[in-house]
């Protein structure tokens, strides 16, 4: 466990890059059945570990830095890779999978002893799912080729924040405080006078460290949110941050801010355009 900052954005993504991405300890169970299933019987196929692997953003990280890997060994040290769950199960092969993800590392055992960091991520975890449903939605109202990987980089999209609950829970919880007693505090501010960098900007040191594939980089970066792939997740993202307060919810003054930009990047009224996240998050 991390317990205070570390100095420079090249220490935060080499301690990052080396530490083992736990997983939900529902996803580890999943997996162990279907190991099970297939010593006993071998007709284990990648679709059956689709679901398990996409519901969980921290294991389909570790699938996609571990395939990475892997590619890296082969001597395909390029970022050419697979883009989706999917690919990179075909490609790693039911075998490896199971001889590289067996006796994973489990959030709660890790997180045991600080409840309210196990809190704090499942809230963090809560918010991915949401955003990826409202990616992978608006990518298909707009009938793009790559709403798959779409889905995958907002389910991905905080997936720093996570880290950071699972490794250095102290600081996480300090950075949430503040945010706390402070509401007009910014999380990118407050990251930075704490952790001496932002989380977003480590993401990306990692994505390029475990050098996964240059679409998922490219889409994951907010600074190109003129590119529609990238609006389409970065105003997913928006809306499940700002309306998964419990309290203000729908009621966040941000709000009709976010359903005006949906509006326009999906071609509907700002009527049509709150019906569909509506339904979404139905």
């Amino acid at each position: 466990m991390l317990t205070h900052p570390l100095p420079d954005l090249a220490a935060w993504t080499a301690w990052f890059s080396d530490a083992p991405i736990p997983v939900l300890a529902a996803t580890a169970e999943e997996l162990e059945l279907l190991e099970r299933v297939e010593a006993m019987r071998g007709d284990v196929d990648a679709h059956q570990l689709v679901e398990p692997v996409r519901h969980d953003p921290l294991m389909s990280l570790r699938l996609l830095a571990t395939v990475a890997q892997l590619r890296r060994q082969r001597g395909s040290g390029d970022s050419g890779g697979p883009e989706t769950v999917t690919a990179a199960l075909v490609m790693m092969g039911i075998g490896p999978f199971f001889g590289a993800f067996s006796g994973l590392p489990q959030v709660e055992v890790q997180l045991a002893s600080q409840p309210e960091a196990l809190a704090g991520l499942q809230r963090v975890i809560r918010r991915a799912h949401r955003a990826a449903n409202f990616s992978v939605a608006f990518a298909v109202h707009r009938m793009d080729g790559d709403a798959e990987v779409l889905q995958l980089v907002a389910l991905l999209h905080d997936f720093a924040e996570m880290l950071l609950w699972c490794h250095a829970p102290a600081l996480a919880l300090e950075i949430a405080r503040r945010q706390q007693a402070d509401p007009s505090l910014r999380s990118e501010l407050a990251q930075r006078q704490l952790l001496n960098i932002d989380l977003l900007t480590l993401q990306q040191a990692l994505m390029h460290a475990w050098a996964l594939p240059d679409l998922l980089v490219r889409i994951a970066d907010d600074s190109q949110a003129a590119q529609p792939q990238v609006q389409n997740v970065v105003l997913a993202i928006r809306l499940a941050r700002h309306t998964e307060d419990p309290l203000r919810g729908w009621q966040n003054p941000a709000v009709p801010d976010d359903l005006a930009a949906i509006a326009q990047l999906l071609n509907l009224s700002p009527g049509a355009a709150e019906a569909l996240v509506h339904s979404i998050d139905g």
